[in-house]
């Protein structure tokens, strides 16, 4: 693939929360240009005044991708336009970024991950966890505690107003375990480095401002192949507690490392996108004993400065995109992690809705 002099030319297709962050970092970089902003309301009106006013203004996104003609096109609309827009957009030519979760079904991602290969285009998943150098450290660290592992993670998000809006209009293609769920699950996979064989997941409706048989409260297991086992539990809503709401940490037989967020994890701070990704530092228990069975070292607590917030991670999610393209990096693994991370945590969501085991095998 030969490299552009000129800017790629990005459409960019949802101007909400994680849209308008996206949008922020195309218009920030020298090797993108926005050549349209699509929403079915006004937030692209919103986005465009902050933005500078200049940017051309679409509600119907085929009739954009028509009549701008875009090098690539980044989706951060609800999960149930992933696919078809993803699809037509690699149809047309077009590179393409997409926010988690890649579809709303399994074989939904599955046909997205195959247009990708079928059209010879770059399809980059928005993992933000994956870009902070705090969590690439915190799952360095997990491989020096030894097997199995167990891991706790959590994030409940307490809303009102716009934002439990957001959710319930999520809530009526997807849980809150399989759309926040997918983050955590391939941060397990990557601790693990094995394979998952089992889950085993339960669900509440604490609301009827959802449809009947959704549920915005759940939680799930898993087991690995190794042995290793991981928890995470989600709940959205005006309901949610905001006690312990915070919980991220690994544990094996050498120790434990946890994330320590005092600031992030305190009361008002559940429903902060600011907060999901937040670090303050790594803490490094030492199981080692001595003769007396005391513990051998004191914690090693890693304090970390100048962590990156969250625009500058979507920065880097852009940047990683841009390098996707022009250096035509092999994707393919990147791809099989996201439909993998999603089948695992739709299984969970079938054991909700089922109350049995799944079988992963």
């Amino acid at each position: 693939m030969s490299k552009k002099t000129n800017p790629l030319r990005i459409l960019v297709v949802g101007c909400g929360n994680m849209g308008a962050s996206h949008a922020t970092a195309y218009h920030t970089m020298d090797a993108f240009q926005i050549c349209g902003l699509v929403s079915t309301g006004k937030t692209n009106e919103v986005l465009n005044k902050k933005l500078g006013g200049s940017y051309t203004l679409f509600h119907d996104f085929e009739t954009a991708l028509e009549a701008t003609k875009p090098d690539a096109v980044a989706i951060s609309t609800y999960p149930d336009t992933h696919e078809p827009f993803a699809i037509k957009a690699m149809e047309k030519g077009c590179h393409v970024f997409i926010e988690k979760p890649l579809a709303d079904s399994v074989k939904g991602a599955e046909r997205v991950a195959k247009a990708a290969k079928k059209f010879k285009r770059k399809l980059v998943v928005g993992y933000i966890l994956r870009h902070p150098p705090s969590w690439e450290r915190f799952i360095q660290l997990s491989h020096e505690l030894g097997k199995p592992l167990v891991m706790r993670m959590n994030l409940n998000q307490q809303s009102d107003g716009k934002m439990w809006t957001l959710h319930r209009n999520l809530m009526k293609s997807l849980s809150p375990i399989v759309d926040c769920g997918v983050h955590y699950i391939d941060v397990m996979c990557q601790m693990t480095r094995t394979k998952p064989i089992q889950v085993n997941a339960i669900g509440a409706r604490l609301t009827e401002e959802i449809p009947a048989g959704n549920y915005n409260y759940g939680q799930l297991q898993i087991r690995f192949e190794d042995g290793s086992v991981g928890w995470y539990e989600a709940g959205w809503g005006p309901m949610i507690s905001e006690t312990a709401f915070f919980v991220k940490d690994v544990i094996g037989p050498k120790g434990s490392v946890s994330i320590v967020a005092k600031e992030a994890g305190g009361t008002g701070k559940s429903g902060s996108i600011e907060s999901h990704t937040k670090t303050e530092s790594l803490r490094f228990h030492h199981a080692d004993l001595d003769k007396q069975e005391k513990f051998l070292k004191e914690d090693t607590v890693i304090n970390l400065k100048d962590e990156p917030d969250h625009q500058e991670l979507c920065n880097r999610e852009q940047r990683y995109f841009l390098k996707s393209i022009t250096e035509d990096i092999d994707l393919t693994d990147h791809i099989e992690d996201a439909v993998n991370s999603l089948r695992i945590a739709f299984a969970c969501d079938e054991s909700v809705r089922t109350g049995k085991v799944v079988s992963l095998k």
